[in-house]
Formats: C-alpha cells, structure tokens, sequence
C-alpha cells in the first residue's frame, strides 16, 4: 500500500484551521487518523457509517452563569463514568467535595481520574461523554 502524503498533509492543514486535535479521514478499506501528537494509518475493511467531519461545538461564555471552573489537566477523551453503562461521578444538582473525581480523561490509553478543587454543587456539566478536551478546557461549573 503506498500512503498518499498530499492527503496526510491536507489532514494536517485542517487541524489547525479548524483547531482539531484529531481528524480521521476513511476512503474505500484505507483509514487514516491524524492528531497533534502521532499520525497513525490502517490497512482495513471498515462496517457502519462515518460521520462527517465537524468542529466541536464552543459554549457562548454569556450564557454561564458565574461560578467555580473545573478545569481539565490534560489534552484527551472526557468520560462521565469509570465503564460504559457505570453510575456516573457527576450529576447536575450533586454535593461534591474537593478532591472527588469528576470525570476521567483518557490520554495514550491511560486513564486520568480529575479531581474537584473545590467543595461545591455541580451547576452545569460542560462537556458530552465521549468527547475529546484540551489543556484547561472547562469541565463543570459548580456553585
């Protein structure tokens, strides 16, 4: 299988105009995933659909109300449970103290429990189960 470069380079380019962390790109049984950190392709027969290619949606900072930013530590994937169908650690509504696990954010397949840095009430969960975060990125508001 030759790798087409121009493609690769034009994945890339879309990374940073859209600012993407990771992009993956699918054409016949090649798949191609881009991200900031590595560069990986795949020589395999894909089932189900791909989804389109979408910049992840921003909150309109106006309408947070004031409140206690939990931030996220590390660039990766954002979950709300320790497994797939498990309670989640937060709710809306939900007592937490400082130091109880928020989320976890999965990095080079390591899971990363975040902890609270503060006592507070959970106001408003600001990221969906699943999706991707940044360095800093606000996770939850609390009260």
């Amino acid at each position: 299988m030759k790798i087409d470069k121009k493609i690769i380079k034009e994945l890339t380019d879309c990374l940073d105009e859209f600012s993407l962390t990771e992009l993956e790109y699918t054409e016949k049984d090649t798949k191609i995933k881009v991200s900031k950190n590595n560069i990986s392709v795949n020589n395999q027969t894909l089932s189900g659909t791909v989804n389109a290619l979408q910049p992840p949606k921003s909150e309109d900072k106006s309408n947070i109300n004031s409140g206690i930013e939990v931030t996220s530590p590390i660039i990766g994937t954002a979950y709300h449970a320790p497994e797939p169908g498990a309670k989640k650690f937060v709710e809306i509504g939900k007592k937490i103290k400082k130091g109880d696990t928020i989320m976890i954010v999965e990095a080079m397949k390591t899971m990363n429990h975040v902890p609270s840095t503060s006592d507070g009430t959970v106001k408003k969960i600001l990221v969906t189960d699943g999706q991707p975060v940044e360095f800093g990125q606000a996770l939850i508001i609390l009260e």
